[in-house]
């Protein structure tokens, strides 16, 4: 099989909250590319912070694993730009492009890519680019990279399809004129990164493209709103992946199966029939594609380091249960890591800065999906509580998690917020 091309169009803070997973969040687009692909209903990031997802997918690798413990804006960074996908692609014969965000590296030139099409110029820039680089593709198997940032706060004021009345708030939230109204805008922003992301599936039609790219359609993590982004819950890890091409991602069929965005990398290396690099931690999609398998991951794992302040947590999730730990000894939340926003207001307003954080949780995902319901002082689920906590344990050591040694400190220069504060916007300070 000749090589395919790879298209990788990402978005911002959009978790699941698309049409092809059953929201009233109309993108035609988006639906379209998953009736002609897999749609994964069981896709989950392995940090649901921006850089380290990221940074997860495109090594194949946990984020403490790969050094991008935190953003890449602020100071964090990879501890090997070559372990980056586009250099093991670079030995199979691909040309790399980037266009758009990437959020992966401080100056995108260190990561590796053959051309740099549009980093700077927002949305429009990227969309621009990607559809001249199409138009004139290279003779080589290319891998695209197209990032898009409007599903990112703030959002655009909610357009005259998207009336606040009629809008149902994500779950973590109370139904309240504020939410409804944070609801619409962020409705607005997934129309706008349909119509972006459709110019460039157009694009591959135009130019006869589709027939011979594999399209990894996904998003970084969950939703900016309260209880969402920087969370363990599924709320914060679960993403929208759909992928469209050759190899069997055709024909419109929903996998159930759990899935990690680090199980990316060694499915390209399977597709591509190439000896997967031996730092990669994720199992290859294609047993699951070929039939052959129901499940590759009897668990994937994700994690918080850093966001705008440091938040250590780790995560273990099956197919029935989830359990979430944190370390050190904060009992409240850390309110720089949640996005400002008339949903974290409506919180606020009601003495979420004093909550209690609890230190364990562990949720029954069948009877609690929405894991408000912690398990963990259950005296009847002690059997379920040591299994999972030896998971995560299990994990942890091989992977060598530095947080089995104690408090992880950020590299020297990186900004962060005191994690006592209030925003994410207030004052930084030197690590």
């Amino acid at each position: 099989m000749k090589h395919p091309n790879i298209l990788y169009i990402h978005s911002h803070d959009t978790g699941r909250y698309v049409q092809p997973y059953g929201y009233a969040v109309p993108t035609p687009n988006i639906q379209r590319l998953a009736e002609q692909g897999v749609l994964f209903r069981r896709a989950f990031c392995a940090g649901p912070t921006c850089s380290p997802s990221r940074a997860a997918l495109l090594t194949g690798q946990s984020p403490h694993s790969n050094g991008m413990i935190g953003l890449a804006h602020r100071g964090f960074s990879l501890n090997d730009y070559s372990q980056h996908l586009v250099h093991t692609l670079r030995k199979a014969g691909y040309y790399s492009a980037l266009s758009g965000v990437q959020h992966v590296a401080r100056d995108p030139s260190s990561i590796g890519y053959d051309q740099l099409l549009s980093t700077k110029r927002g949305d429009a820039g990227a969309i621009e680019a990607a559809v001249e680089f199409l138009g004139h593709a290279p003779q080589q198997p290319f891998f695209l990279s197209v990032g898009f940032n409007v599903t990112h706060r703030a959002f655009p004021e909610p357009g005259p399809t998207e009336d606040p009345g009629y809008c149902l708030p994500p779950a973590p939230l109370p139904d309240t004129p504020e939410t409804r109204y944070d609801m619409a805008a962020f409705k607005t922003s997934a129309r706008l990164l349909d119509e972006y992301m459709g110019t460039v599936f157009e694009a591959l039609d135009t130019n006869a493209l589709a027939d011979n790219t594999l399209v990894i359609c996904t998003t970084d993590h969950g939703l900016a709103f309260p209880g969402m982004k920087c969370n363990l819950t599924d709320h914060g890890i679960g993403i929208m992946l759909m992928m469209r091409g050759p190899g069997g991602f055709t024909d419109g069929r929903v996998c159930d199966a759990l899935v990690s965005h680090i199980d990316l990398f060694p499915t390209i290396c399977e597709l591509l029939e190439m000896d997967p690099p031996e730092w990669l931690q994720g199992r290859s999609l294609m047993p699951l594609i070929r039939g052959e398998a129901d499940e590759i991951n009897e668990e994937i794992f994700s994690e918080v380091t850093y966001h705008a302040a440091y938040e250590p947590q780790r995560a273990v999730r099956t197919q029935r249960w989830k359990y979430i730990r944190r370390f050190g000894d904060r009992m409240t939340p850390v309110l720089p890591n949640c996005d400002d926003s008339p949903s974290k207001d409506v919180w606020l307003r009601h003495g979420w800065r004093d909550r209690a954080v609890a230190m364990e949780q562990l949720y029954d995902l069948i009877y609690d999906p929405n894991e408000t319901n912690n398990l963990a002082g259950n005296p009847s689920l002690t059997d379920v509580l040591s299994e999972m906590r030896g998971r995560l344990d299990e994990w942890m050591h091989a992977t060598a998690d530095p947080l089995l040694n104690g408090p992880v400190p950020a590299p020297a220069g990186a900004r962060v917020n005191d994690p006592a504060g209030l925003s994410p916007s207030e004052p930084t300070r030197d690590a």
